[in-house]
This record gives structure tokens, sequence and C-alpha cells, in this order.
């Protein structure tokens, strides 16, 4: 076997994390290449202890990862109460490398070749980066700007740390400490690394041209004021789109200008925070340019769970033989509180790659590629394929 995980319920036990550790490294066809760790807020403050252990007892040199309020397991996810969720994978003829970074750095970087520099790692060396960040401490924007310009068409997996709810304070896990930052671990060698991002919300009314906009505040949309074009589109749904539509219309900008026709998946999908008929202004969770194009959406459990299963159906027709593990991060806005049961989308993954090694979290934000570039994504299920070069198509 190549890969193993383990989902655990619980507090900080020493002996239930020695255990699996131990049972998770025996699985293994051949000594670990790295290892993904997730822990409920609870573990922080014995954080040190638990990757101590972990990396022990699971003989893994690379290790990175975070903690989250929810976790996912192989078929399994627990979005509330205590515990972790661990995956370990060998890969012969794959390198992993760990590289923490800081706010600092961010502000410091004054063109692609700093990262480069500082990683010891351009683009054409590495296959994909699986990336935790503190939201706290980071601009996750600004980093993420600047990791597409200098690791061009090298997709970025990963999420926000999470931690009490209420509390602005949040753990990223880096090998043997915490750090306050961000870690960014790059995949290189035998490996390739596939995406499969489901966003769950369906575009309603038609897309059109930001033509008038301040900062987070839409004022005109084709030259119409956006509230108006917002009330016009819930006017055009049905009674039951309506009722549905109760706290989940959402914004859609547009990921490319260069579509002829946009559908489900084209958009980066973002919370309308605030709206003023007098003005005719709509705020959004984002800061969207005039020439940009945008498209209300609606979240949709029947949508979500069709596009995730139709995705993962795609993928799964393209692989030979089937991945070996996976990382999902997941949002806090799926789970229950939209499809009404749990294990949704850890859950379809098991169908489509039964016995699949994964791990993962829900996190408020999920980091996958769209096309050729990595973006923040909320509502979203981003999941990570890991998988041998050779592909059959």
């Amino acid at each position: 076997m190549h890969a193993a995980s383990r989902l655990v319920t619980g507090p900080f036990d020493e002996a239930v994390i020695r255990e699996t550790a131990s049972q998770l490294r025996a699985q293994l066809s051949g000594p670990p290449t790295f290892c993904l760790a997730f822990v409920t807020p609870d573990y922080a403050e014995k954080a040190s202890d638990f990757l101590e252990l972990v990396r022990i007892y699971g003989q893994v040199p690379t290790l990175i990862g975070c903690t989250g309020s929810g976790l996912v397991g192989s078929s399994k996810e627990q979005e509330e109460g205590s515990g972790f969720s661990l995956l370990l994978v060998s890969l012969p003829g794959v390198t992993a490398k760990a590289f923490p970074f800081d706010q600092n750095m961010i502000e410091s970087s004054p063109d692609p070749e700093y990262w480069h520099a500082q990683t010891h790692l351009k683009a054409a060396d590495t296959k994909a980066w699986l990336v935790f960040l503190n939201p706290f401490s980071i601009n996750v924007e600004a980093w993420l700007k600047q990791w597409n310009q200098a690791y061009a068409h090298v997709p970025i997996f990963g999420g926000y740390a999470g931690g009490f709810p209420g509390e602005p304070e949040a753990w990223v896990l880096c090998n043997d400490r915490v750090i306050s930052g961000g870690v960014a671990l790059a995949l290189e060698g035998d490996i390739a690394v596939h995406a499969v991002v489901s966003q769950g919300c369906k575009p309603i009314g038609e897309p059109l041209t930001v033509t008038r906009a301040d900062r987070n505040v839409l004022f005109t949309l084709g030259s119409r004021p956006a509230y108006e074009v917002l009330s016009d589109v819930y006017k055009e749904l049905s009674d039951a789109e309506r009722e549905q539509a109760k706290g989940h219309l959402f914004a859609g900008l547009a990921v490319s200008e260069y579509l002829e026709e946009y559908k489900r998946g084209d958009f980066l999908v973002r919370n309308i925070i605030g709206a003023d008929r007098e003005s005719g202004a709509v705020a959004i969770n984002a800061v969207p340019r005039v020439g940009q194009t945008l498209q209300y959406q609606l979240r949709d459990s029947r949508v979500a769970n069709d596009e995730l299963q139709r995705l993962l159906r795609e993928e799964a027709a393209n692989f030979s033989p089937t991945p070996y593990a996976g990382l999902l991060c997941t949002c806090h806005g799926r789970g229950r509180s939209l499809f009404g049961d749990a294990n949704h989308d850890a859950g379809l993954i098991d169908q489509v790659f039964p016995g699949l090694p994964v791990a993962g979290l829900f996190a408020n934000v999920q980091i996958g590629p769209v096309g050729d570039r990595s973006f923040a994504h909320g509502y979203t299920a981003s999941l990570a394929l890991f998988a041998p070069t050779k592909k059959a198509i």
C-alpha cells in the first residue's frame, strides 16, 4: 500500500495517537514520504507532543497540517467534537519538501524570483503545492497572487486553519512545530496531482459586466443598479427556489473573461454581505474590478451533489491505476447544513474510489485550481488526488 489514513474521534490521548501512527506506518509498503495531519483546536495546547508522537511512531520525515473545527477521513466527516485525522503516504521516486512562510515574506517579495530563492524551487521543479494558512496572520489573496506568478500552472491545494468559534486564533503544523503563518509542501518526482473542485452553486439570471464598483461594493452591472439586478433575478425564481434562496444567494465572479459561454464552475463564489435599495449597491466579500463578469448564484444541495458526483466520475474514468490517496478541504457551509446528512462529500469520494485513503478538514476557505490558476474558494469541496504520473485516457 502506498497510503493509509484514519480519522480518530476523542480528546488528546498519547496511547491512541502512538498506536494510530504505528498502525498506519505498518500498513505501508515502504517508508513514509510525507504525512498530512489535522487536529481539532483543543489539541493545540499539546500540539508539540502530538507531532512528536506521529513523527516518531509513524516514522514520518515530513509533516504538514493544521487545526480545524471539523475533520475529514476516508468515507467519514466529523463536524463537531474532538479528534485528529492522519494520512501517511509512501511514494518511491517522490520528494516532499515543507516550506514555512509568514506575512513579512509576502510583504518583502518584489517578484517571483524571491520565492524561487526562498524555496530553492522553480515552477518546473514542482508537480503541486499543498498549503495550509493561518487566516489571522496571512494576507491570503496577496500570497496567492504571488504564488500563482512564481509557480504558474502548478496546482495549489489546501485551506484555512480553523480555531475555536469566535476566537481569532488558529494553528498551522510543520514537521515538529506549530507556526503562526503558513506552510507549503512541494511534491516533486513521480507523482501526478489531479484536481476535483466542486462549488455546488448554480448561476441564476444573466452574466453581466461590472460597470461601476468601489472596493467591495458593486454599484452597477451592465449599467443597471446591482441591487435592481439582484431583485429582478430573485423575482424570476420559482416559489421553491425563492424559499431555498433565503441566506443562499451569492455573487459569482468569472475566473476568465475569454469564455464565450459561462456555466457552473466558471465563477468564484463569494458572499453577499449587504444590499441597499436606495443607492442600488450590493456589497460582496471580494473586490470586483470594472470589466469583470459577474453572475448571481444560488446554493443548491442537489446541484452540489450532482456536480461533485459528476466530477469524481469523470476523473475516475481517466485513472489507470486508481489514485493512491486524497486530500479533501471542504466548506463549513456544506456537510449536514447543506445536505441534511453526515459524510456527504467524503462518502461520495468513497463511492467512486472505494477504500481510498483520505484526510482533510472543514475550512472556511478552500484553495484549489480552476483552469491553470489556483484560487481561494467558498462553499467548495476541493479535492487533490495523488496518483502515479502514468495516466490512461
